[in-house]
């Protein structure tokens, strides 16, 4: 079981624990990246843990003594062994009871206000309660099949969608093979010269998908005859890389693309392409024969096949027989689009109020098509769409699923014979298409001796400290994970050659200054968080010239999350706003007894029509003081006024109020002030000196650069979980935002009031990039951020305007990259493959503003 696994768990890895969904995205992420399963069952009791500590408790502190009550305490010691070592309980602090799973059973049988109760009346009530709930319940509009007659059309109708079938076993000539190693499940498909499927293999991962490669690939080779020879192998999915390295595979192509490659086989004309697998779906439109937009469910997971699947588990029935029992409703549950959870409660209350299963699986069909259009895709206008549907993945081998976007959408669409096999196909086409010889593929006999060593470590090589899980073949090879530069896996950074990457050079330069060594006034803590990436060179300048020794706290890290996450009052916040109370925490532990973290409803800038911060820059150090008791029982000065910081007089006045009680003057806070805005002045021309020679740079050598914009915060490697260094690795120049700001473009189309301060440069930014066709806009956005619903559809509008594409990335506390990989991977197919947009000014109608005179009407 479980707990058995996690009892000789040895490493810990982060899980994110925002909700089982996004548990599971990492959960399978590690399993697929061949993390031993002893240390992932460990690593999910922690996730558990942090869960509890971090949500749960809202903010308050668990201390004292502890009882360990439920089902999952008393059947999981090593659950309960991660509570007690995480809260640092001592043995005298925890509560032990041999029926603590009894105990809110227990509590009810005890209750003072119990009494007397006849079947009679119990009936009564449940009948009353369930009367009044069938009223409640919300039904879909439309049943999926009126008749026999109508699914009997419809099966007819999709059953042309077919690919030839071939004879393996009296085939004469070349084979050629795709493998997808998907997120759940993998597959292959071997093809003829003539594109006939001679062999296919589809199977469930089962934790370990290398292994189950393998096995498949055996398979293959047991059904060979000697006639035919495999000439070729391409892979694609979440494994493909980790694929090809094993098997020395002869290539490998982004799924999208494979995808796209085989919706094109059935659809040549295709307009878009929607596919649903076990945990990810991606939808994509196609603009002249190649990919435009694309998108992913980056952040959650939720409504995707895995969870029908668990579901039917849940029922003890087949995926089959569930989707079967789904043709026959005659009254739909309406279970919205919410995620996974939410669908959950609804199911089950449904069944209380008496909805059939197959009323049920029909409304589990519709949602999980509503949340990919109208959640995932948020689409607007069907007609956006095309006239050329293609639908796949295994997901729509439920009919339901199939019939449910053909009502949404009302139109017909095109499901292939194989919709779970296109990854794989399309693999198999690009194969025949650029293997001509014989494949690298390992041998039979290679393959039935093929084993592999799993070793996890950490670098240590500089100071993202990377967890790496290593990977070795029988020949030898390797394979890493977990590393985001080569220092982990042995190789060297040349920074000769080095890309430029402005993310790592802003990281390092605006936190590279000195303490001072014999401070006069002692010390004082700035934490590393939020608008503190971009305006730590003032306020390290300021407190350094009134003679403090200025301590930053530590890197940012999953260890340095958890040393705040009991003080963190709500689920709701980004990632980066909870690492502010680590990072407090942090310099709490390190002895500080003066703490400055100031509130700036105003930002610096003021390039905007107004130059706000968003709501919890602003005012995120409140936050703070109100749910960090420490600060308190430790007796620190927790400093964190509301600085007017676009008024340099005002800010005089008001700073000289603050410190007066360390006896400052009017005089040294006025100097301090002048010098600390000239460092930031230094700071901000020394980023656009980098900007300008990476510029200088691109129009020397014809360069591609990818311009990825964002917050101040995401230029921290653990919040931005290493995408630059991503980006980077595919020999991409990386700019900032701030790294453009200066140089003049057209007016952009703005539809919103342009009143923030980091939102004023990132459509700057998209601009730039429409106007510049060698730099393409990356946005990344955290989880959790409200203003960002505003700029991604501003910076989205501003792109599509000029024909360009838009790429957004999704960052939470989940460190798998997976799908930004896919993303990212997929919008640098797209360039090679896309005739370069030529710039057209436009002048775009100015949007109706509220003024003085609006007011009398």
């Amino acid at each position: 079981g479980l707990n058995a696994l996690a009892e000789r768990g040895k490493q810990i890895y982060t899980i994110a624990s925002r909700c089982g969904v996004f548990a599971k995205t990492d959960i399978q992420a590690l399993m697929n990246d061949g993390a031993r399963k002893a240390d992932i069952a460990l690593s999910i009791f922690q996730a558990v843990v942090n869960q509890t500590i971090g949500n749960l408790a809202q903010g308050r502190a668990i201390t004292g003594n502890v009882a360990f009550l439920g089902g999952p305490l008393h059947f999981l010691p090593e659950l309960k062994r991660r509570f007690i070592e995480t809260l640092k309980l001592t043995r005298e602090q925890v509560v032990d009871t041999a029926d603590g799973n009894y105990f809110v059973s227990m509590g009810a049988a005890l209750s003072d206000e119990a009494r007397e109760i006849s079947i009679a009346e119990l009936e009564q009530s449940i009948a009353k309660s369930q009367a009044e709930a069938r009223v409640e319940t919300r039904k879909a509009d439309f049943v999926l099949f009126s008749d026999a007659a109508d699914y009997d059309a419809f099966r007819r109708r999709h059953a042309a969608a077919k690919v030839p079938r071939g004879d393996l076993s009296t085939y004469r000539g070349k084979i050629f093979v795709g493998i997808d190693a998907g997120s759940t499940t993998t597959k292959i498909c071997a093809i003829g010269s003539d594109k006939q499927i001679l062999h296919t293999a589809y199977s469930s991962n089962e934790g370990a998908p290398l292994k189950v490669v393998v096995n498949q690939i055996r398979e293959l080779y047991d059904a060979l005859p000697p006639t035919a020879t495999i000439a070729g192998v391409y892979t694609t999915g979440y494994g493909e890389a980790i694929v090809k390295a094993a098997l020395h595979a002869d290539g490998s192509e982004v799924e999208t693309f494979a995808h796209l490659t085989a919706a094109q086989e059935f659809c040549p004309d295709v307009s878009f392409v929607l596919d649903i697998g076990g945990q990810d779906m991606k939808c994509f439109f196609v603009r002249d024969g190649t990919i435009g937009n694309i998108t992913l469910n980056e952040a959650c997971s939720a409504g995707c096949g895995s969870f029908i699947q668990n579901f039917a588990q849940g029922l003890n029935m087949s995926v089959g027989d569930f989707a079967a029992k789904a043709l026959t409703s005659e009254a739909p549950v309406d279970l919205g689009t919410r995620c996974t959870v939410f669908m959950n409660s609804k199911v089950k209350q449904a069944q209380k109020e008496g909805a059939t299963v197959a009323d049920i699986s029909a409304g589990i069909a519709l949602s999980v098509i509503k949340n990919a259009l109208f959640k995932v895709m948020q689409l607007k206008n069907v007609d956006d769409l095309g006239a050329n549907i293609v639908v796949q993945g295994g997901t729509f081998y439920n009919d339901a699923v199939l019939r449910s976007v053909e009502k949404i959408l009302r139109r017909n669409v095109v499901r292939p014979d194989i919709a779970g096999l296109m990854g794989a196909y399309g693999a198999a086409l690009l194969a025949r298409e650029n293997c001509a010889g014989s494949s690298s593929l390992l041998t039979a006999d290679a393959l039935a001796t093929f084993d592999v060593v799993t070793r996890s470590y950490r670098c240590g090589r500089c100071g993202n400290n990377c967890l790496i899980t290593m990977q070795k073949f029988p020949d030898g090879g390797k394979y890493f994970t977990g590393n985001r530069c080569e220092r982990g896996v042995g190789g060297k950074v040349n920074a000769a050659n080095e890309i430029p990457n402005a993310f790592a050079y802003k990281y390092q330069r605006v936190f590279d200054y000195r303490p001072l060594e014999n401070p006069r006034r002692g010390s004082i803590g700035i934490p590393r968080t939020l608008n503190l990436y971009e305006d730590y060179p003032f306020w390290h300048t300021l407190l350094t010239e009134l003679g403090y020794r200025v301590e930053l706290s530590g890197k940012s890290s999953a260890q340095m999350f958890y040393k705040g996450m009991a003080t963190i009052p709500s689920d709701s916040l980004c990632y980066p706003a909870k690492l502010a109370h680590g990072h407090v925490m942090d310099l709490v532990e390190r002895g500080l007894t003066k703490i400055f973290y100031p509130c700036a409803p105003y930002n610096f800038d003021t390039r905007s029509d107004n130059f706000y911060n968003c709501p919890i820059v602003a005012s995120y150090p409140e936050n703070i003081r109100n749910n960090m008791d420490v600060l308190h029982e430790r007796g620190v000065k927790f400093i964190q006024p509301f600085l007017p910081v676009h008024d340099m007089q005002k800010l005089k006045r008001r700073l000289a109020e603050e410190f007066a009680f360390d006896g400052v003057t009017s005089s040294e806070i006025s100097s301090a002030v002048d010098k600390a805005a000239a460092e930031l002045q230094r700071y901000r021309d020394d980023v656009k000196n980098f900007g300008d020679e990476l510029l200088a740079r691109l129009e020397r050598t014809g360069e591609h650069a990818v311009l990825l914009v964002g917050r101040p915060y995401h230029i921290d490697p653990e919040i931005n979980h290493g995408i630059a260094e991503m980006i980077q690795s595919y020999g991409l120049p990386i700019l900032s935002e701030d790294m453009v700001y200066h140089v003049p473009v057209d007016a952009p189309k703005i539809s919103v009031v342009n009143q923030w301060s980091y939102h004023a440069r990132l459509y700057h930014a998209a601009q730039f990039a429409a106007q510049n066709p060698n730099v393409t806009l990356i946005q990344l956005s955290s989880f959790g951020c409200g203003l960002d619903a505003l700029t991604i559809e501003q910076v989205k509008e501003i792109l599509e305007a000029h024909g360009r594409i838009y790429t957004m990335i999704k960052l939470d506390e989940v460190s798998n990259l997976g799908a930004a990989r896919i993303r990212l991977r997929s919008l640098l197919a797209a360039l090679k493959r896309r005739t370069p947009v030529a710039y057209t000014p436009k002048i775009f109608p100015d949007r109706p503003r509220f003024t003085a005179d609006c007011k009398p009407k």
